[in-house]
């Protein structure tokens, strides 16, 4: 049988916290709370302290501390805001402003605890009595990202999760003082446009000043296959026209390095007596003081900045005895892989006072197959295919879409914000106006409705279309509107990599790892096993082997360590037994490198040696 524990009963008297601490007690915790309240909006306790009164605990929580998120609320008395139209004309009228509604206790500022003793009506319309705070803004439920997406309120949650961190992903224009700013990597739209459907909040950030996306005519259809799984069909043409086309700057930067015996980094176009030269087709964008030209078209590996260092070691004997200083070259090159022109340059001062060379290369990103682009809905995709404008399909009045997008993606994630602003983007568009899609009170359904069907449009915004490759009516109506669409900074051309040869790691000999470092395609564990499924042992035998980390080590038939090639006197040698019978041995070098760390803890590993046979 089990026991069931008995609740604890609550104190007679109201336990009182300040911050968390207890500082007494008082019998009727509940007036006490109300009373502070009305305190605080007659300013005599400070418009920052929070009072939560817990009637279950019978415990009542002051908060005064620091790092609370607080959110503004107009006060509700008996069912009536205290924001009457009175004071919504001395507003207007430049009377009042916000501060003076906080000192006046219009308006209050409630913590995450303080709101557990509230309840909140979104609208003026739905007002009772047992409300006590109304919303200033229904929208301002959302953040200040998702409260700039249009109709968030007809999308499922994580779709405008997924909206929120794609808009920061967007790319459009970040800063008006960009050609003046030496950004480490920064991206520029060449014809940003303000949105159609735009929310209030969004108008009031002005967003449309540094707006970051295009305006897009978008057909849901289906086209041969190549938007299947979220991919999207995209006019050439519309592309050749500047859709969607960025500019990248990277700037790359070098300084005259001082080193603890006086020496010093010197930046001068290298000659090639310095160690490390890298012939002269690397150095011809260089002018005589060793600096890029601006305006050069640079290709990957190229010097920007030419620098020679001091050798490692302050002093070198040569061949022929005479001691000498060998200057090591170390020039800032660009990295492999990139390309652009050399947009400016700047010589200044680094901190330390050496000269400092900051050289930022510009380049153009075309939108092509594999860049991701994204509605304000968590409608993501990749370009799967570019079309010419006469292959796609077109209406009767001519006008064909930027963008295919295929209407599998529309309900599975219940992103019914999506369609509207489809349909409120071309109402838009005919009707010569910006739309208001600001969650829980834009402009409706209906309205769109109305707007498309005075213009002789169908009021659902389907339309009949023609396949621009066959000429022939598509047999259904399809929707097509005017949607909004961003591209993101995740573009092909910055992740592209492959490899044949290249770096191996000095310990393991194996490929090195990444990128950045020109490295292999890992071929993993997972990958493996579908070799040995598929019994393909050679391809095994050569990923894992020939292609990574493979070594021919000498290896002794009686003792079983690894042996060794005596130069001197030109003979195998095991260094165990002094054995002459030796045999080479194709391992991987990760093997060699693991006996060699087993023989560092005193463990005596054997190959044991068998013919094949």
């Amino acid at each position: 049988m089990v026991k069931r524990r008995r609740r604890r009963a609550a104190p007679e008297r109201t336990v009182i916290f300040l911050n968390g601490r207890i500082v007494g007690s008082h019998p009727d915790g509940r007036s006490l709370a109300n009373r502070m309240r009305e305190r605080r909006r007659t300013n005599e306790l400070s418009s920052q302290v929070n009072v939560y009164y817990n009637s279950r605990l019978n415990e009542l929580h002051i908060l005064t501390d620091k790092g609370r998120v607080r959110r503004p609320y107009i006060v509700v008395e008996n069912g009536k805001s205290r924001l009457t139209s009175e004071i919504l004309a001395r507003i207007k009228n430049n009377e009042l402003n916000w501060n003076h509604l906080v000192k006046m206790g219009i308006i209050e500022y409630l913590d995450a605890q303080e709101e557990e003793n509230t309840f909140i009506a979104i609208n003026e319309s739905e007002l009772t009595p047992e409300h006590t705070h109304l919303e200033v803004d229904a929208s301002n439920i959302f953040g200040v990202v998702a409260g700039v997406l249009p109709y968030p309120e007809h999308n499922s949650s994580p779709r405008i999760t997924m909206a929120c961190a794609m808009a920061k992903q967007s790319l459009g224009i970040y800063a008006t003082n960009f050609g003046t700013r030496y950004d480490t990597r920064a991206y520029i739209m060449y014809y940003p446009q303000q949105p159609l459907v735009q929310t209030s909040l969004y108008r009031a950030l002005n967003l449309k000043d540094k707006s970051a996306g295009q305006t897009c005519v978008v057909a849901l259809t289906s086209y041969h296959g190549y938007n299947m799984a979220d991919a999207i069909v995209v006019n050439r043409s519309s592309v050749d026209r500047g859709l969607h086309r960025i500019g990248m700057f990277k700037t790359y930067e070098t300084e005259e390095r001082m080193y603890p015996g006086g020496q010093k980094d010197k930046i001068e176009l290298p000659t090639p007596e310095v160690v490390g030269y890298r012939g002269e087709e690397a150095y011809r964008h260089l002018a005589e003081d060793g600096i890029v030209m601006p305006e050069s078209e640079v290709n990957s590996k190229d010097v920007l900045v030419g620098k020679t260092s001091p050798p490692r070691f302050l002093e070198e004997i040569s061949v022929f005895g005479a001691v000498e200083e060998k200057k090591r070259e170390s020039s800032l090159s660009l990295k492999s892989g990139e390309k652009g022109k050399v947009d400016s340059v700047l010589i200044t001062e680094g901190p330390s006072g050496n000269r400092l060379v900051k050289v930022r290369v510009r380049a153009v990103k075309v939108p092509e197959i594999g860049d991701k682009i994204a509605s304000r809905h968590g409608q993501k995709g990749v370009i799967g295919l570019l079309v010419p404008q006469e292959d796609m399909p077109f209406t009767k009045a001519g006008i064909v879409p930027d963008l295919v997008v295929n209407p599998h993606a529309i309900p599975s994630r219940m992103t019914a914000g999506h369609l509207l602003e489809t349909l409120g983007g071309k109402a838009g568009s005919i009707g010569g106006m910006l739309m208001d899609g600001t969650a829980f009170g834009g402009n409706t359904e209906e309205e769109f409705h109305a707007i498309l069907k005075k213009n002789g449009f169908d009021e659902h915004g389907e339309e009949v279309l023609y396949d621009g490759l066959t000429g022939k009516q598509i047999k259904v109506k399809l929707f097509i509107g005017v949607v909004y669409y961003q591209r993101l900074h995740h573009l092909v051309s910055n992740k592209m990599h492959v490899r044949s040869r290249g770096p191996v790691q000095l310990l393991t000999h194996q490929p090195t790892e990444g990128r950045a470092r020109e490295g292999g395609l890992r071929f993993g564990e997972m990958e493996r096993d579908c070799l040995i499924g598929y019994g393909a042992s050679m391809l095994i035998k050569e990923r894992l082997l020939e292609e990574s980390d493979k070594t021919v080590q000498l290896v002794c038939t009686e003792c079983g360590s690894i042996a060794t090639h005596d130069y001197a006197r030109n003979r195998d040698i095991c260094p165990i037994c002094q054995s002459e019978n030796v045999e080479p041995v194709e391992i991987s070098y990760a093997f060699k490198l693991l006996l060699d760390e087993i023989k560092s803890l005193y463990i005596f590993p054997r190959i044991v040696l068998k013919d094949k046979g």
